[in-house]
């Protein structure tokens, strides 16, 4: 029970960060402004945020239960893992610190909707709401793809919540866009306010959990790898 608690903790701390992260914080404000942008009511417009949440939610608790179940659905697949976890867990931490302290940048393909598109996803009320929040989750860059694919997925692989801790990935990433959401419904002055002080704590929170998770990883390396005790 420890051991689920503890995961539960950092996906959701996990989700948070990459959420606030420069990447997505942009594309998330960006987002809910473009779809509260004639919505003058601030239930509509928590509403609206809260929709276009559940679907980054849902999206990330579908990736990640698709890439687990598939894993561990392979008998090769699950009895390597078993065995060598702790081997791949170590490279893998290693690897996600070096992307979340920007020592190595990568570009990655990004999934963009022209301004028609996102029209249309507009017009439909909830309902492109939640679709934009499902698509905008395929759009990965470099700190969210680390994040994601090198930390939460493999800490789900060696966790008994399993499946779940991309539910609560998702629901951490959901937080601060429910923030954003209502800060715009009650005047942007407020949020712009606020905006320079969550760069700067998500700039130092990424660079505390990138050490963490090189210091962890090397642990790992040391203790699975390279058998020194």
């Amino acid at each position: 029970m420890i051991e689920m608690f503890i995961g539960c903790v950092i996906a959701l701390w996990l989700g948070i960060l990459t959420s606030i992260s420069p990447c997505p914080l942009a594309s998330n404000i960006a987002a809910v402004s473009f779809l509260l942008r004639k919505i003058t009511h601030p239930f509509m417009v928590f509403i609206l945020g809260l929709v276009y949440t559940l679907g980054r939610m849902i999206a990330y608790a579908i990736l990640g239960w698709i890439i687990i179940s598939s894993l561990l659905s392979v008998p090769q697949v699950a009895q390597f893992l078993q065995k060598y976890m702790g081997n791949v867990l170590g490279p893998f931490l290693v690897i996600a610190g070096i992307l979340l302290l920007g020592i190595v940048t990568i570009h990655l393909p990004r999934i963009t909707l022209s301004q028609k598109h996102q029209n249309k996803l507009v017009e439909s009320g909830a309902l492109g709401a939640f679709l934009l929040g499902f698509i905008f989750v395929l759009a990965f860059c470099p700190i969210s793809a680390a994040l994601f694919f090198g930390s939460l997925i493999p800490l789900a692989l060696n966790n008994q919540a399993g499946v779940l801790l991309p539910f609560i990935y998702g629901i951490g990433t959901g937080i601060p866009v429910l923030i954003f959401a209502v800060a715009i419904a009650f005047g942007v002055t407020s949020l712009s306010h606020w905006l320079p002080k969550i760069k700067k704590f998500e700039y130092c929170s990424r660079k505390i959990t990138g050490a963490i998770f090189i210091i962890t990883g090397l642990y790992y390396i040391k203790i699975y790898i390279l058998k020194l005790y």
